[in-house]
């Protein structure tokens, strides 16, 4: 007794030709099936290369197509022919022409000897198939597929829409209870003989020629009619990422694939010249009864899923970055955003600095060009201070920021003259926090000598952005640590909350601040506020500011004088 293997090719035909002297040098018989989009010519040179070995058979070709009744008619015919022309084979063993024996034959062959009416095939309802992709389970079933998926993919939806829309189903033929599970299989001559040859055979063969992806449930449907005893799992090493694709082996998977004890693995790529060479030298060993053992290598792909659909916690990469919502995490690390300080405050950021150990920027998203601390153009990363170069993408700039100086707080000033496209990430950034002094941008306009009626249409328009990016942050969206308070408000008792800010950010020395920045001069600050009033212009962030405030320096009012009896 031996085991038949069947498979089928359809590129890489000089990868196929090697692996089919490898079954037959061990006294395997190989039917092949050549997908018919394989031209003429190569095919007529690929059958001329195997000729000369007895134990290879062509079967008849047939065109085949991802998804399409086309595979499962390859396969019945090569197993067919396999089966009418080699009567010791007790077992078929269905494999690709991507597929690579990883053990030795005979391992193979003694496994199967000990498990005689057994058939080893992924077979599960689809109510236990949790690896479906694209939203079709029972459906595949019940709906008609004429289109392909893969040519007309816009056919194919409308085709599906419509059969939904109007309700359209279709019955199973009776006894059938559908199953679906991996295409590559493993079965008993006397199982796969009697799916061949039911005489119901044409009737399922008309019903699943209109099931979609077929080869995943025909013979998983039909051998639960007639075997006896099945092994739901596959012999073969075939893993498939996130989304439905199968996973390819390349040279540097050697040891992988050694460690999960399997018997055959696919998808092998064509190039992995190591791969070919190892595992199909000839081996003398004395065989092992090990368990095949896929389980053992589920946890690096589940990993690299992982990995690849997550990854490090504010690291962008190319598989996630055009998916929102797809990162791991906004940003990296904490940092912090003051928005109205650095104008409230003299040099705020060198006393901010002192008091934090931080690395405390200017404005980053300013206009003219990214205000790194100290003056500098560059910093971690290769990160230019160019405005051009950030605003091509504020938020990779910021996310890549925080990144590169890892380790580092990094704290910087925003506003509404800096470039508003990252305000709503510094919102959802359950990393930021953000302590914002609203209505402070109009402290510098005070300050400049300018035509009044420019400073009161650039005002305007800083409310209006400051007042957008404030609703941002106080959307019930925002996961920010997030700050609010008027200018007004700030100004009557600063210290409280410039202590509770510091407390958070983590100051070098761990004792109570005991002097606040000194704070700009805003003598006659109302009155300006009044004259935008006056023009028409309300300016209301900032809270109320009396117009004429009673000097600190004025003498007190003279007390009435007043008689003792």
């Amino acid at each position: 007794m031996t085991v038949g293997i069947v498979m089928l090719v359809h590129t890489a035909l000089h990868r196929a030709e090697q692996v089919a002297r490898h079954w037959t040098a061990a006294g395997c018989p190989v039917v092949i099936h050549v997908d018919q989009n394989v031209s003429r010519k190569a095919y007529r040179a690929f059958e001329d290369a195997l000729s000369g070995d007895p134990l290879i058979r062509f079967s008849k070709r047939h065109r085949c197509e991802w998804g399409r009744w086309g595979l499962v008619a390859a396969t019945q015919s090569a197993c067919e022919l396999m089966l009418a022309g080699y009567e010791d084979v007790s077992h078929v063993y269905l494999t690709s022409g991507s597929c690579l024996p990883l053990r030795p034959v005979r391992e193979l062959v003694e496994y199967l000897a000990g498990s005689p009416r057994t058939d080893f095939i992924e077979s599960a309802t689809t109510a236990d198939v949790p690896w479906t992709m694209g939203g079709l389970d029972e459906e595949r079933f019940t709906l008609r597929f004429p289109f392909s998926w893969k040519r007309h993919r816009a056919l194919f939806d409308l085709s599906v829409d419509i059969q939904r829309r109007l309700r359209l189903k279709r019955r199973l033929p009776s006894g059938l209870v559908p199953h679906m599970g991996s295409q590559w299989w493993c079965l008993t001559r006397q199982t796969l003989s009697a799916i061949l040859q039911d005489p119901e055979r044409q009737r399922y063969d008309a019903y699943f020629s209109q099931v979609w992806i077929p080869d995943e449930s025909y013979f998983q449907t039909l051998v639960r009619l007639y075997s006896g005893n099945i092994e739901s799992r596959s012999l073969t090493l075939s893993k498939f990422d996130f989304q439905g694709k199968p996973h390819i082996f390349y040279d540097d998977h050697l040891q992988l694939l050694r460690r999960s004890d399997c018997f055959v693995a696919r998808k092998i790529w064509p190039r992995a010249k190591r791969l070919y060479e190892v595992f199909l030298e000839a081996r003398d060993s004395e065989a092992k009864q090990t368990e095949p053992s896929p389980g053992k290598i589920d946890r690096i792909f589940a990993k690299a899923v992982e990995r690849r659909t997550r990854g490090r916690p504010g690291l962008y990469m190319h598989s996630r970055f055009p998916n929102e919502d797809w990162e791991n995490g906004v940003t990296c690390s904490p940092y912090s955003v003051f928005e109205g300080f650095s104008e409230l405050f003299e040099d705020f950021e060198t006393w901010l600095f002192k008091s934090t150990g931080a690395r405390v920027h200017g404005h980053l998203f300013a206009k003219e060009r990214a205000e790194f601390a100290g003056g500098q153009s560059m910093i971690n990363g290769c990160l230019s201070d160019s405005a051009k170069t950030r605003d091509y993408e504020p938020k990779a700039f910021l996310t890549s920021l925080i990144w590169n100086t890892r380790g580092e707080r990094q704290v910087f000033q925003y506003g509404p003259g800096d470039n508003q496209k990252v305000g709503s990430l510094l919102a959802r950034d359950p990393n930021a926090q953000i302590s914002v002094i609203s209505g402070a941008w109009a402290v510098p306009l005070f300050r400049t000598n300018r035509n009044f009626a420019d400073l009161r249409a650039e005002a305007a328009d800083l409310q209006r952005k400051e007042s957008k990016h404030l609703d941002v942050l106080r959307s019930v969206h925002s996961k920010a640590r997030i700050r609010i308070w008027t200018m007004a408000e700030f100004i009557e008792a600063p210290m409280e909350p410039l202590q509770t800010i510091l407390d958070e950010i983590g100051t070098v020395h761990d004792r109570r601040l005991s002097e606040a920045p000194k704070m700009v001069n805003l003598d006659g600050f109302g009155q300006f506020l009044q004259n935008l009033k006056n023009q028409g212009m309300h300016p209301y962030l900032m809270g109320d500011f009396p117009v004429n405030p009673v000097p600190v320096n004025k003498p007190p009012q003279p007390r009435k004088p007043y008689l003792v009896r």
